[in-house]
C-alpha cells in the first residue's frame, strides 16, 4: 500500500471492524483533562464572558460574514474580548462526574487540546507566551518575550502576516487524552476535533469585529520548542492568528 493510501485510510472510520483495545477497556485510570502547573506560576484571573462585547450578535450574520483574514490593525485586543474568545473555543459549561463540559462539541468528552497563546497586543497582559487554564478559566503565564513577534515569524516560516496579529491561538494536543478511549480510531477523531475548535474561533472573532485564519503550516520541531512541549507526548496541532480588521 503506498504512503498515500495508508494516510487516506486514517480518515476512514474503523469502528465496529475490530473491538478497540484501549486503556480504558483494560480499566487503566484516565489521563486528567487538563495540565497541571506549576506551584510557582503567574495566574491570570480572565474577566467572566460577555455577550454584551458582540458588535455583531446575530448568529447568521457571523456565518455568513465568516472568511480568513490576514490582515489586522495595530489595535490591541481587550482583555474581555480575549476571554470571549477563549471560552467560545474552549471554555467549560460544567463539570459533571468529573468530565468537563465544553462551548465545543469532542469525541467522548476527551477534549484533548490545550489553548496556548503567543500574546502581542492585549490590554493589560506582556506580551508573552501564555496557556488558558478552561477549568479555572484563568491564564497561566508561561514566559514574557518581548521578541515574540519575530519568534512567531521564524516558526511560521517568514510569514509576516501572522506576526502582525494581537494574539495567536495554538492548540496543542496531548494525544493519550483520546488514545485511552478510543486506542487507534484516536487520530482521526482528535483531527475532527479540532475543526470543531478552530470553526468557533471564527465565528466568535466575527462576532467582535475581528478576523482570523486558520494555519497548518508551520515549522513543527521549533513550534514545539517555542512552547515548551516534547514534540511526542504534546505537540502543536493547529494555530490561527487574531486581531482586529
Amino acid at each position: 500500500m503506498s504512503t498515500i493510501d495508508e494516510k487516506r485510510d486514517m480518515m476512514k472510520s474503523g469502528f465496529g471492524i475490530a473491538v478497540i483495545d484501549s486503556d480504558q477497556r483494560k480499566g487503566l485510570p484516565q489521563p486528567p483533562s487538563e495540565k497541571s502547573v506549576p506551584t510557582d506560576a503567574v495566574l491570570i484571573d480572565l474577566p467572566k464572558p460577555n455577550r454584551d462585547i458582540m458588535t455583531k450578535p446575530r448568529l447568521f450574520d457571523c456565518i455568513k460574514d465568516r472568511k480568513s483574514r490576514r490582515k489586522f490593525t495595530a489595535e490591541s485586543l481587550a482583555l474581555d474580548e480575549l476571554s470571549y474568545l477563549l471560552w467560545a473555543t474552549q471554555g467549560v459549561r460544567e463539570v459533571m462526574a468529573g468530565r468537563g463540559f465544553r462551548t465545543v462539541p469532542s469525541a467522548g468528552c476527551r477534549h484533548p487540546f490545550d489553548t496556548y497563546l503567543a500574546v502581542s497586543r492585549v490590554d493589560g497582559l506582556e506580551p508573552g507566551i501564555y496557556r488558558y487554564l478552561a477549568l479555572s478559566h484563568q491564564l497561566a503565564l508561561v514566559e514574557v518575550a518581548s521578541d515574540i513577534e519575530a519568534r512567531v515569524k521564524a516558526v511560521s516560516g517568514g510569514m509576516t502576516w501572522i506576526a502582525s496579529a494581537a494574539v495567536i491561538f495554538v492548540w496543542v494536543v496531548t494525544p493519550y487524552r483520546s488514545e485511552w478511549r478510543y486506542a487507534g480510531e484516536a487520530q482521526r477523531v482528535m483531527l475532527l476535533d479540532a475543526g470543531h475548535v478552530c470553526q468557533n474561533l471564527y465565528l466568535a472573532a466575527e462576532s467582535l469585529g475581528c478576523g482570523t485564519c486558520a494555519i497548518g503550516a508551520f515549522k513543527q520541531t521549533d513550534i514545539d520548542a517555542m512552547f515548551g512541549l516534547d514534540g511526542k507526548e504534546e505537540f502543536v496541532l493547529y494555530c490561527a492568528p487574531v486581531g482586529k480588521v
